[in-house]
């Protein structure tokens, strides 16, 4: 059963969080990354007879297990956030720091000796210790309760210390922020935001943006614009960067957009249900496959852009995540694979669901989706959980 509500929050003359997510800046964030030697531009693929199948003009899905490396999108977020960490620190702008720069010996000895620490179900972690090893500097990253080990010991590989913890991520970002204000030299990086922790949430928004331009500019090569989106959220930062990047770049014929959450951690959709623009935080264990969005508690910046910005909140279960794992990898004949883990799929998933379902007639009404609809969705990680994502696609797991 999916849940969903149309947002009704009054949107402002110009949500604040818009100017953080300019189409300007991001395209600098971009050439920061540009002078990576890991740097590629990930696949927008095309899923021609998928889109046939269901009854739409196009499906087209950004595919991120390629990017630095890592299996997920989350370096282009931690990369930034410490070279807005430094930048800060060694007072010059970022736009004077690359990679070069960045790694060289001169900057650390003009930075000194720090200790980044962040809570993750497994991808911002990874992406993190990769950032600090890069920059020769310590990682300590904490896990909550559930993670898989596998995700535990690709952290530790990037050479960062990592444990897994009795609590669940909200919690366990509580315990992180203040071991960091007890550890000499540390910071915490984490891609939420509350009142007061800002700037390093904003420097990975910005980061993570860097994913959606390229994804507007390849279908800009492709003259097509987007009719409709779907973003997954967890803590609602590759959601808002994701939502603020594409309404900048359309302007006035951005597409109507879908956030996809779990049911069990389903902090957004209650948050627009309640209808005054406020926060509403979930708690609990928020069991689901869905790990990298399994958080109760938004993002403040990323929030401010999604409450005025995005047109749909839905909730989904686990099993439709799993069925959009098993659709993009055993993909019809002519179509590419794409190789999607739990938190990944989860927009396909529902769209899987919102194209086939009598039950969500009056949504593909009211979104105005019909047969030349061109629909763009993000593939934010590969198969991070290599076990469960054979059990899911090969053995039927999760099965509706």
């Amino acid at each position: 059963m999916v849940k969903w509500v149309k947002n009704s929050i009054p949107e402002p003359e110009r949500a604040k969080g818009m100017s953080l997510m300019d189409v300007g800046t991001i395209k600098k964030v971009r050439d920061f990354h540009r002078s990576f030697p890991q740097y590629s531009v990930t696949p927008l693929v095309r899923l021609d007879n998928l889109a046939v199948e269901l009854g739409v003009g196009g499906i087209y899905i950004k595919d991120e297990s390629y990017r630095f490396g890592l299996n997920s999108f989350k370096a282009l977020g931690s990369s930034f956030a410490l070279a807005g960490f430094i930048a800060k620190t060694v007072g010059i702008p970022v736009w004077e720091l690359d990679y070069e720069t960045l790694t060289s010996p001169e900057t650390k000895k003009k930075l000194g000796e720090f200790t980044f620490i962040a809570t993750t179900d497994g991808n911002h972690g990874r992406a993190v210790a990769w950032a600090a090893a890069q920059i020769g500097q310590k990682s300590i990253i904490y896990m909550p309760k559930g993670c898989p080990q596998v995700r535990l010991e690709n952290i530790k590989r990037e050479g960062a210390e990592a444990y897994i913890t009795e609590s669940n991520y909200d919690d366990t970002i509580r315990f992180t922020a203040e071991l960091a204000k007890n550890t000499p030299g540390g910071v915490i990086v984490q891609d939420t935001a509350w009142e007061g922790y800002e700037d390093i949430p904003g420097w990975i928004m910005q980061g993570y943006g860097v994913m959606a331009l390229e994804a507007c500019e390849q279908l800009r090569e492709l003259d097509i614009k987007p009719t409709h989106m779907l973003i997954q959220a967890g803590v609602g930062a590759f959601a808002g960067s994701a939502q603020g990047v594409v309404s900048n770049y359309f302007g006035d014929a951005d597409p109507v957009s879908f956030v996809v959450e779990p049911h069990a951690a389903d902090c957004h959709y209650r948050s627009v249900l309640k209808g005054d623009g406020s926060i509403v935080t979930v708690g609990g264990d928020m069991e689901t496959i869905m790990a990298g969005l399994a958080c109760g508690e938004p993002n403040i910046l990323s929030w401010d852009i999604l409450k005025n910005k995005s047109d749909y909140f839905v909730t989904i279960g686990d099993e439709h995540a799993a069925r959009g794992m098993r659709v993009l990898g055993a993909p019809l004949r002519g179509d590419p694979r794409v190789i999607s883990g739990e938190s990944g799929a989860s927009a396909m998933g529902f769209l899987t669901e919102l194209l086939t379902s009598g039950d969500l007639a009056e949504l593909r009404e009211q979104a105005g989706i019909g047969k030349d609809s061109r629909i763009l969705l993000f593939s934010t990680e590969g198969d991070t959980d290599p076990d469960n994502y054979k059990e899911v696609v090969w053995n039927g797991k999760y099965k509706s």
